[in-house]
């Protein structure tokens, strides 16, 4: 008899996030899951882990169903790390993170958690895909997404993934037309640092900001977000900018 695939569940949003909640919902119909997710929220941590204090994991007992669930002091990518190497006895045949309250499309995901936590199972050669909803609030609504994770959840269990490769996908606040594979759109985060003073005296800064896209493609993850379709862009972790290498090579670093 065929092994069920085990699943590795994580998020960057914290382990009582209704997102997780609602992935850990449609994950079991696929295989056996452990879950790992952060004690409290995490977003914005990008890869960050924890070197300089001690970490801690607890097992919980949240919701009603098969899955077993731990929930860790540390960043996403601690996280991960934890579960493969401390927690499981195998390695996961799948890694999910999210369903993340916010979007993870474009540059966003240079800053996510999430997808920190996805990329960080893809270097451990784990197939991994971070999900992500263009709604912040807690009480979003998350039953639209569900057919299309089984759809790309199904797919990437037939047929896997690329070494270094894993999968950012966004999905739109409403209605969802379908999925278009996409690349990442050029666009950054315009930032303004509002500055405070607090009773004492003392100066404070509050980082805020405008999100900026430059690119006018029709084949971007935010082209298709804005046009009612979710988004899924292939990202790898490679950051070598191989189309630089040959020119680089003529430069003089001799002098």
């Amino acid at each position: 008899m065929k092994k069920r695939p085990l699943i590795l569940v994580t998020n960057d949003d914290g382990i009582t996030a209704p997102g997780l909640r609602n992935l850990i919902s449609v994950m079991i119909e696929f295989g056996d899951v452990f879950v790992v997710a952060p004690d409290s929220p995490q977003s914005g941590m990008g890869h960050a882990i924890t070197l300089d204090s001690t970490l801690h994991i607890e097992s919980l007992i949240l919701d009603e169903g098969p899955q077993i669930e731990y929930s860790c002091s540390g960043t996403p990518a601690d996280c991960v790390k934890l579960a493969v190497n401390e927690i499981l006895n195998r390695k996961p045949d799948l890694c999910v993170s999210g369903i993340n309250h916010g979007s993870n499309s474009s540059i966003n995901v240079i800053y996510s958690g999430t997808m920190s936590a996805a990329i960080e199972a893809g270097i451990e050669g784990i197939p991994s895909i971070g999900f992500s909803l263009l709604d912040h609030s807690w009480n979003a609504n998350f039953e639209p997404l569900k057919k299309h994770i089984r759809s790309i959840t199904k797919n990437v269990l037939d047929n896997g993934l690329p070494q270094g490769t894993v999968l950012n996908v966004n999905f739109p606040k409403n209605n969802i037309k379908g999925i278009k594979v996409c690349r990442q759109a050029k666009a950054n985060w315009v930032e303004e640092f509002d500055k405070r003073t607090n009773p004492q005296g003392k100066e404070y800064y509050w980082l805020t900001g405008k999100f900026v896209n430059q690119d006018k493609g029709e084949d971007t993850d935010i082209y298709a977000l804005q046009n009612g379709y979710a988004s899924v862009v292939p990202v790898q972790f490679d950051l070598t900018a191989h189309h630089f290498i040959q020119n680089l090579n003529t430069w003089n670093f001799n002098d």
